[in-house]
């Protein structure tokens, strides 16, 4: 029988939710160069005049989940530096994360289940939960809505995206 563990549980769905996102971002630039457009007018783009843009949706999916992992694991993430306007650069982004959160431990928030873990909600407030919470009701939501927001924006404008795209990413098929 598999014991599951905090690692074993979050750290894949983060990875795969922004291989995923990675591969939304594959197809909106196929997109933008088959209707002959430059692919970086969908960087900018919301869903709503006071939501934030495309840009900031995949920088905050990429911090939940590196930060999540380390605020529970004890582990120093890393910083970056917010300042992609292009979607490659927003690649570039997704692939320092992956790469982070590929050298993480395997059992790096194993045992941290308890572990109380004290994150800025908003601009001046925080609030404490225990790691297992913490990872099941905020990161893990957080990476998902972004991800999801991230999707959301490139089907209205056009990219060629479905529920398979969002579920299995790339590599595979149903």
């Amino acid at each position: 029988m598999t014991t599951t563990t905090l690692t074993s549980a979050f750290l894949p769905i983060f990875k795969r939710a922004l291989r995923n996102l990675d591969h939304f971002l594959d197809k909106a630039q196929a997109s933008a160069t088959a209707r002959k457009f430059s692919p970086d007018v969908l960087a900018q783009s919301r869903l709503a005049p006071d939501m934030l843009p495309l840009t900031s949706q995949v920088r905050i999916a990429c911090d939940a989940a590196k930060l999540g992992v380390a605020r529970v694991g004890g582990l120093s993430a890393p910083k970056f530096e917010d300042g992609e306007t292009t979607l490659a650069e927003l690649k570039t982004r997704i692939a320092n994360t992956l790469a982070w959160l590929d050298s993480v431990p395997a059992d790096a928030l194993d045992g941290r289940e308890d572990h109380e873990v004290t994150f800025p909600v908003g601009r001046e407030a925080t609030r404490t939960l225990k790691g297992a919470d913490y990872l099941r009701h905020w990161a893990l939501p957080n990476v998902m809505f972004h991800v999801t927001t991230t999707y959301a924006l490139l089907r209205h404008n056009g990219v060629e995206l479905g529920k398979q795209d969002f579920l299995l990413g790339p590599d595979e098929s149903i």
